[in-house]
């Protein structure tokens, strides 16, 4: 039993009057919120640091770990006399028109100001990973397929669009991005990851963030920190990563998002790293984030991550105890519902156990919070004005969460994401005539185009009486439509993850009478084992699902041309195969406009540009391992095993090709503060119009510490029409190839690099080379280095 010191409680009376200058917008935040504070009773005060989700099941599939465990009867009327924190999913817990759906929150919000001393509104959460989690809203590309995009600036375009639609409907937060970096693909959440590079996870990672706070959306960063890197691929295993692992690859992604991208929420991880659990560390959650990071937004829970400290982690006693140690940490709200943070907390402050200091410590950053989002201030309007006054059924189709200009960004970041990995003999792209053979258990399903976190898959699934409220046009649909003058018959072959082999035979027989053959395979995105992607979907090795591999087989033994179209949440080992398809597109998860996008690519009306986030391995075991490895993590001499990947980190094709020239004009040496621009020009030298994706990577000889053998430091993206060329400048500054010395510090260090422009990650894609010693002291640098690599594209030069 664990033994704990037992603090004092603060014991004191709070003014009765609830009017005062905490009402006053015109003073600052502080004084309000002073105010205010001082005026609550602790049962007050603690219900503004906890949610309640009204409608939640603990019955049947749930769509959090261990819901149907953790779920508590909450009476609405009643507890909401105390004031509310926060209210949970409104829209994603259940199919509800949007219409409908913002006059009932507003109704919510109006009985919560009703039922409380002080008339606070509840901070009403969603999330938000592949477009808002609501019935009816634009669903886009998984987190996955905006890193194959290379584009942070189209990313935050379209983060701004969901904030849009989810601030014009009453929701104040959004429960994205995901920041974790993959570090085994196994991992069943690798679709809701950028990828396996922490520099690209960051850059589009932050762009998402300065995307959803610029429509006024609280973005929330998780998974902090460490969770996908737990034992096994297994999820919510126990995570055993060292302290250079963690300060290099797992942590400057949520760096860069609280100090570049200003995010004002971050969610603590299910993770217990070392054998202490995220959500109870202190020096995670307030020593490195706060006092180091300088963030002053809000901790929240995870969904039921301070009960898992009793429940699951073992290291409280009791609810009590376990909001002890989550609020002495720095978890300022619980989520998704009451259960540690209500009368268990009011009882132990009581008691002496949790010293009211830390209620008030965590209860001051949720009333700034809530002072920054005006539900502070008097004649707010939790509504917009062509709702006010109306029922909710009058609401019913008054709003459009999937409008046009929301599909044609759906569309662009779809087409921008597809990555051709291979094109042999250039049966890419398809001559649209003759007869088409689409073969596979993705090609004519809606929902093979969404991840785990899209609407339909993630709640409406278990609401198959409910209309999906988008139209998501499949593979097999989208290739009619582009190819009008083909004959395209199609055969399912066999089920995603089934073990009936009846269907192989026709579909084989169907290919072998066919031009080619486009066989359209992949995962089902679910949850907790209920798909083959997904939370709680881990797989043990990374063969393709089911009898797919099976139906691929008999496929190429057709002699028909056979490509094959991957809709994934991960990649998947292609070894033994890749040699003798006739062409090859990655997706991942694409969203409600991936059909066409992927038709696009198949027919050359779109040009691919994507390029992988995360490596193609060539067997289906060989796991954990990613492109960042040290030596000894390469092929060698010294273990019969070769992890190198079929297609690297970085990888992608074109329909056209591309030249590249460096500046010759680059100094031989610099200081470990200076700065220099690097330069290359990128000429696109074939007969289609496309984009090149320059990357930068640092390779460190000698080290006082092991080095992967090449880390990215920066990219751009290229866009150039035929014969077209473009200038493209990076910003060099030492501090980019900053790592963790054997002291245990950030440093810079003095000595020879080799920077080198490159197509991907493998050495053989390098096009030039840039050798450069850095000189002068070692420095040691902190959290105020410089984390972004600037760089420039210059406006097009004159065509040949």
């Amino acid at each position: 039993m664990a033994i704990h010191p037992v603090p004092q409680a603060r014991k004191t009376d709070p003014p009765s009057a609830v009017d005062g200058p905490w009402r006053d917008p015109s003073l600052s935040p502080e004084t309000r919120v002073a105010d205010l504070s001082a005026r609550m009773t602790l049962e007050e005060k603690a219900a503004q640091l906890y949610g309640i989700w009204v409608g939640a099941d603990a019955e049947g599939d749930g769509v959090a770990p261990h819901q149907n465990d953790m779920v508590d009867p909450v009476d609405f009327e009643d507890i909401t006399t105390r004031g509310l924190g926060q209210l949970t999913r409104p829209f994603g817990t259940a199919p509800v028109d949007p219409g409908v759906g913002a006059v009932s929150l507003a109704r919510a919000q109006a009985r919560i100001v009703e039922a409380g001393r002080f008339g606070i509104p509840a901070v009403a959460h969603e999330e938000c990973l592949a477009g808002f989690t609501a019935w009816g809203a634009t669903a886009y590309p998984v987190p996955l397929a905006w890193g194959a995009a290379w584009d942070p600036e189209l990313v935050a375009e379209m983060a701004h669009r969901i904030g849009s639609d989810m601030r014009s409907v009453g929701i104040h937060q959004g429960l994205a991005p995901v920041l974790d970096v993959v570090r085994d693909l196994r991992w069943g959440r690798v679709e809701e990851t950028i990828g396996e590079d922490p520099y690209l996870v960051a850059t589009v990672a932050t762009a998402y963030v300065k995307g959803l706070e610029s429509a006024g959306i609280v973005a929330t960063l998780k998974h902090f920190a460490g969770y996908s890197a737990s034992a096994g691929a297994r999820n919510l295993s126990p995570v055993r990563a060292g302290a250079r692992e963690m300060a290099d690859v797992i942590l400057p992604p949520f760096e860069m998002a609280v100090r570049e991208g200003g995010a004002r929420s971050v969610m603590h991880s299910y993770a217990e790293i070392d054998g202490v659990p995220v959500a109870a560390d202190p020096s995670l959650l307030t020593g490195l984030l706060r006092d180091t990071w300088g963030f002053s937004g809000t901790v929240v829970a995870d969904y039921f991550g301070i009960g898992f400290l009793e429940t699951l982690h073992r290291v409280a006693e009791n609810r009590g105890d376990a909001a002890r140690l989550a609020l002495t940490a720095g978890v300022d709200i619980e989520l998704p519902t009451v259960r540690s943070y209500g009368d268990a907390l009011v009882a132990a402050v009581r008691d002496g156990s949790v010293t009211e200091e830390l209620v008030d410590r965590a209860l001051h950053r949720v009333l700034l919070q809530k002072c920054e989002l005006g539900l502070l201030d008097p004649g707010r309007q939790p509504l917009p004005a062509v709702l006010k006054g109306v029922d909710p059924e009058q609401a019913r189709g008054t709003v459009d969460l999937d409008p046009p200009q929301n599909r044609a960004l759906a569309r662009l970041l779809a087409e921008r994401s597809c990555v051709l990995l291979s094109n042999p003999g250039g049966a890419l792209p398809l001559s649209g005539t003759g007869r088409i053979a689409v073969v596979g258990p993705r090609a004519d399903d809606p929902l093979a185009m969404l991840g785990c976190y899209s609407f339909p898959s993630h709640v409406g699934v278990q609401h198959p009486e409910a209309p999906m409220g988008i139209v998501i046009p499949t593979v097999l649909e989208a290739l009619r439509e582009e190819f009008p003058g083909a004959g395209i018959d199609y055969a399912q072959g066999c089920d995603v993850d089934g073990t009936d082999a009846g269907g192989i035979g026709a579909a084989t027989a169907l290919a072998a009478g066919a031009d080619v053959c486009v066989a359209v395979l992949g995962d089902r995105a679910g949850l907790f084992g209920r798909g083959t992607s997904g939370e709680g979907c881990d797989v043990a090795d990374l063969a393709l699902p089911g009898l797919q591999g099976e139906l691929l087989d008999a496929l190429l033994a057709t002699g028909t041309p056979v490509v094959l179209v991957l809709l994934t949440g991960r990649t998947y080992a292609l070894g033994g195969r890749a040699d003798r398809l006739a062409g090859c597109v990655q997706a991942f998860f694409p969203g409600e406009e991936g059909g066409p996008a992927l038709a696009g690519v198949l027919s050359g009306r779109v040009n691919p540009s994507g390029r992988l986030p995360v490596g193609v391995p060539r067997g289906t075991g060989g796991q954990p391992w990613t492109y960042l490895q040290p030596p000894l993590g390469l092929a060698n001499g010294v273990s019969n095993l070769d992890p190198t990947p079929l297609y690297p980190f970085g990888h992608g094709l074109s329909y056209t090709s591309f030249a590249w020239e460096a500046d010759a004009d680059v100094p031989a040496e610099l200081p470990t503060d200076g700065e220099a621009e690097l330069a290359v020009t990128v000429r696109n030298t074939g007969d289609h119009d496309g984009a090149e994706v320059v990357q930068l990577y640092v390779h460190d000889p000698v080290a006082q510490t092991t080095r992967p053998e090449v880390r990215l430091i920066g990219y751009a993206r290229v866009p150039l029409a035929a014969g077209e060329s473009r200038r493209v400048s990076f910003r060099f500054h030492p501090d980019l190839v900053s790592f963790t010395g054997t002291g245990g510090r950030r440093i810079v260090e003095p000595g020879d690099l080799e920077l080198r422009f490159a197509a991907s990650s493998d050495a053989a894609d390098v096009k030039h080379t840039v050798r450069l010693r850095l000189t002068g002291p070692e420095r040691t640098v902190g959290h105020r280095r410089r984390m972004v690599c600037d760089t420039s594209v210059d406006a097009p030069l004159a065509q040949k």
